[in-house]
């Protein structure tokens, strides 16, 4: 192939020119190093500004990895998914452990038997367990386009540009202290003037750049404003998810406890704590179980709080006041008054 030969003079004189500023950088840098050179120094504002942005890219980083580590645990199908971003295909659609758990159950379940009380129940709990599953699938989809994404494309983005331009800086800023080391250092007057005209250019190419990084740093304050709109939809998106969950459970809770009613020799269910010696024949003794209608919140500590759907001991109040409108309610370990209103009594 022919190249003319003033394009290879050209070339030449580029690569000679590039190599002379390289080395004249390293120079300067160790003459700094050693003391023998003094360095330009940036305003208090800017080094702030750039203290700030260091700060800020480091707990980026941070905050990214802990939250990928929290929706995706397993570390290899982080890198996974990292492979297929960076080729733009479509991440693998992959079940929740939930959701394999709740598989399992449901084909245990119809291994025992459906008819039966253990059978049903898991059924019942896989099916829970797989709308879990779901949720949570959503919720790691949700909160990483409102989240994740975000703070990837901060740092992969302004970032970046922000590194790339503080190092320019810094190129620029060597160059300034390498011309007024020459010009301290020119003996002749041709001299002198040669390194005056190359200082007054490398002090406006510093100027220019230094101005073009203020800006990007200062730029730094509106993403910590989109980052905090950002993290107001990612709370928001937690509080979704776990409202969903519960909402979940509690149906579950209702089941469980319907099914545990209507099975002939299965033992009551009773929500949250289990029953006591005491009360699991407490009937014998003129105690009546009754079912809860709605939540109630205890006012003091001598009633009971209760959950909409659970099954509770009571028996009368002995004392007379208040006893028109309250009764004794056991679950568990746990005793206190509950108002009769709140109540279905059960006559079985």
């Amino acid at each position: 192939m022919y190249f003319p030969k003033a394009e290879m003079d050209f070339n030449m004189k580029k690569l000679v020119r590039d190599a002379g500023t390289a080395l004249s950088r390293v120079v300067q840098l160790t003459e700094e190093k050693l003391g023998t050179s003094e360095k330009t120094e940036l305003d208090a504002r800017f080094e702030n500004l750039a203290e700030r942005s260091d700060t800020t890219k480091v707990w980026t980083e941070k905050i990214l990895r802990d939250t990928e580590a929290v929706l995706t645990p397993n570390p290899g199908n982080r890198v996974e998914d990292f492979l297929f971003e960076k080729i733009e295909k479509k991440r693998p659609n992959r079940l929740s452990n939930l959701e394999y758990l709740g598989l399992d159950m449901i084909e245990a379940g119809n291994e025992f038997g459906p008819g039966t009380a253990y059978g049903s129940a898991l059924i019942k709990v896989g099916q829970c367990e797989q709308r879990l599953g779901q949720t949570e699938r959503d919720f790691i989809s949700s909160a990483g386009h409102c989240y994740v994404q975000p703070l990837r494309k901060f740092l992969e983005g302004e970032m970046k540009t922000i590194l790339k331009e503080r190092s320019l800086l810094e190129s620029k800023r060597l160059d300034l202290d390498a011309c007024k080391n020459r010009l301290r250092k020119a003996r002749s007057m041709q001299g002198q003037q040669s390194a005056e005209k190359e200082l007054r250019v490398a002090q406006s190419e510093f100027d220019r750049q230094a101005e073009i990084t203020k800006l990007l740093l200062e730029g730094v304050s509106s993403s910590h404003a989109n980052h905090l709109r950002c993290l107001h939809e990612f709370v928001d998106t937690q509080v979704r998810f776990y409202a969903q969950c519960h909402s979940v459970m509690q149906d579950l809770q209702r089941d469980m406890a319907s099914l545990s009613l209507v099975t002939p020799g299965a033992a009551p269910y009773q929500a949250l704590t289990l029953q006591s010696p005491d009360s699991a024949d407490v009937t014998k003794n003129g105690h009546q179980r009754a079912r809860v209608l709605y939540d109630y919140d205890a006012k003091d500590s001598t009633e009971l709080s209760l959950m909409a759907d659970e099954v509770i001991i009571v028996h009368e109040i002995l004392e007379a006041d208040g006893a028109e409108d309250y009764l004794i309610g056991e679950r568990g370990n746990q005793k206190g008054k509950v108002p009769k209103a709140f109540l279905e009594l059960l006559t079985y």
